[in-house]
This record gives C-alpha cells, sequence and structure tokens, in this order.
C-alpha cells in the first residue's frame, strides 16, 4: 500500500499532462500532495482488515462501501472523478458501471491480505464491484492485485507479464518510449492499467519504476498509484520514502497505514506476525524490526513500564508504544489507563 500511496503523492505534481515526460524531476516538490487514490486505498484497506478475507461476498463489498463514504465524507475534496463524487455524495450503494482506473489504484490491499492468487482476484473483484462494476473495471482491478501477489510470492517479472497477458487479454507488448510520446491524460483501466505495468516491468528498482511511471504522463497520479503498488511488493521500499508517505499523510490516515503494515509486513514468513509478546523497533536504517524480548510469561513484569491487570491492558499498553514510538501515529482510542 505505500508504493500506491506514495505513487498518488510523487505523481500529484504532474497529473492532467502537466509534466515533462522525463525522468529528471525532483521526487518530491511543493505541488505533491496525497489525493483521493490515496484516500480510497486507505478505505478499501480499512474494509478488508475489519471484515477479514474470508468473510462472505456481501459482508466485505458492504463494509468498502461504507469506508468509502466515511474517508470520502472526511476528505470531500480530494479530486474525486465527477461520478464518483456524485456516488459519494448520495451515498449510493449501487454500482455506476464504470471502467474508470479508480478500481485499479485502490485495490493494493487485496494482493496484501489475500492468502492465494484467487483470494486476490476475489478480494479486488468485489472492492470493484461496489462502483466499478463493468467488465474493464473488474478487470483492471483484478490484474493489478494479481501481480501484487504473484510479486509478493517470489514470480519473476516474465512470470507477472505472462499471466497478466494470458488472464487479462492486456497489450504488454509496448516499450515505454513506444508508449510515452502519444499517452495523453485518459482515465480508464483500459488505457492506463496496461501502461503502468509496462512501467513496472521496465523499472530497475522502485524509484526507477516510480521515475518511469510519471515520465509515460496522462493520469499520472494514478498511473504511477497503480505501477508502484506493484513494485513495492517486487522490489520492497527503502525506509526513507516510507517515512515520506506517513510524512505526507495525516494522524487518522496515518493509524490505518500503520495497521495495515502491521497486518501484512510483519507475518511469520515475512517478518514476523504481530502478537500482543512481540515489540517492533528501527533498526539502524529506519526499518521496523520485530523481536520477543520474553521468555516467558514470568518475565513480563522485567519488561514492563509498569504493572498491568490483565493480558488486555498489556497488549493496550504494547499498541500504544508500536503507534507513538515506531510510526509516529496514534489515534488515541485504546489508550491503556
Amino acid at each position: 500500500m505505500f508504493g500506491a500511496i506514495l505513487g498518488d503523492i510523487i505523481g500529484s505534481p504532474y497529473e492532467f499532462d502537466m509534466g515533462d515526460k522525463t525522468k529528471n524531476f525532483p521526487l518530491f516538490s511543493p505541488g505533491s500532495e496525497f489525493t483521493d487514490d490515496t484516500v480510497m486505498t486507505i478505505a478499501v484497506a480499512d474494509a478488508l482488515m475489519k471484515t477479514g478475507v474470508d468473510a462472505g461476498d456481501a459482508d466485505i463489498k458492504d463494509a468498502i462501501i461504507d469506508a468509502m463514504h466515511h474517508w470520502g465524507a472526511k476528505y470531500p475534496d480530494a479530486g474525486y472523478g465527477v461520478r464518483f463524487s456524485n456516488w459519494l455524495y448520495e451515498k449510493s450503494r449501487e454500482p455506476y458501471n464504470s471502467f474508470g482506473n479508480g478500481s485499479a489504484m485502490r485495490v493494493s490491499a487485496a494482493g496484501w491480505l489475500a492468502e492465494t492468487l484467487e483470494d486476490a482476484r476475489r478480494l479486488a473483484r468485489l472492492s470493484a464491484e461496489v462502483t466499478h462494476n463493468h467488465p474493464e473495471g473488474i478487470k483492471g482491478a483484478e490484474a493489478t492485485a494479481s501481480a501484487i501477489w504473484m510479486a509478493r510470492h517470489g514470480y519473476s517479472k516474465k512470470e507477472i507479464k505472462d499471466y497478466i497477458i494470458s488472464e487479462f487479454d492486456y497489450d504488454l507488448s509496448r516499450t515505454c518510449d513506444e508508449i510515452r510520446p502519444g499517452y495523453h491524460h485518459v482515465e480508464s483501466c483500459q488505457q492506463t492499467v496496461p501502461e503502468a505495468m509496462t512501467a513496472f516491468l521496465e523499472g530497475e528498482n522502485f524509484e526507477d519504476v516510480i521515475r518511469t511511471a510519471v515520465s509515460l504522463g496522462g493520469d499520472c497520479d494514478t498511473l504511477t498509484a497503480i505501477a508502484g503498488s506493484i513494485a513495492e511488493a517486487f522490489y520492497g521500499i527503502p525506509a526513507e520514502l516510507k517515512r515520506e508517505a506517513y510524512n505526507y499523510l495525516d494522524q487518522e490516515l496515518n493509524a490505518v497505514l500503520a495497521d495495515f503494515e502491521v497486518r501484512c509486513h510483519f507475518r511469520e514468513e515475512v517478518a514476523q506476525k504481530y502478537h500482543p509478546l512481540y515489540w517492533f523497533n528501527k533498526d539502524a536504517d529506519g526499518f521496523v524490526q520485530l523481536c520477543r524480548p520474553f521468555g516467558a510469561p514470568l518475565m513480563l513484569t522485567e519488561c514492563r513500564e509498569g504493572f498491568y491487570a490483565s493480558e488486555e491492558d498489556f497488549e493496550n499498553w504494547q499498541r500504544e508504544k508500536l503507534y507513538e514510538k515506531v510510526f509516529g501515529a496514534w489515534d488515541g482510542e485504546t489508550k491503556a489507563e
């Protein structure tokens, strides 16, 4: 999800063909800001974390709709498209057959939270169907989530490319040099997702993917959000760029992003799974590290800042320290007494 958010922030000054179609530009400038891409990426992640990925289709879709309405109301001026803005304003619960690229730019969480590729596609489809229920809207979301899931699980770029072509029939034969000259601002999945995929395939590291995507022009905050979301899963993200993502968001958005990082980046098979008895620290480069300093329950009192009546109180203290000391964000809702 960091990749999508950073892509949005970095690409935002160059949206509507405002850039020079070059890879040489400052990553962050006075015009850099998060937009609707970030807000709706947070909304989908928030919903999927609350329901869990094993919930029924109807429950997941209801949660996503509720989250989109909630976060859309908090950030009404984030730059939504006209039809989506009307959907938010009317608090609609019905889709409007969109094939816009919004379904692909907000889908990162599906690729990260899913246990299997099939689950990733299902979650992506559900996240799209609440608004973008046109086949192309669903296709764009599923393709993006599939690429994220595959990148996370060690597939090569060739394997990812071959899967996207065979399953979604996207044309990935063009190079970025071939795309760039005639590419312009367009907001459909059909003319954004393949270009974003190509930027990912050509990029040599996370930052290079971001720069390549921005250099294509067009709706480049969304295009770069899509490319960045896949690049994060494939390459990871430098610590300093993760910190920039947190710096550009406010406390409420950061709280969801921090929860998501705990869920997705510290599982046993990736790093370690969050547990009340685990503790998070930063290494010299700023990366969050996880360790388990408690050898046995009887040792807990030697490691606490005080004594607590229950394990629940202790877990709340740990969670508070996680947000305040590691991520610098705290919502104040579960502070220990």
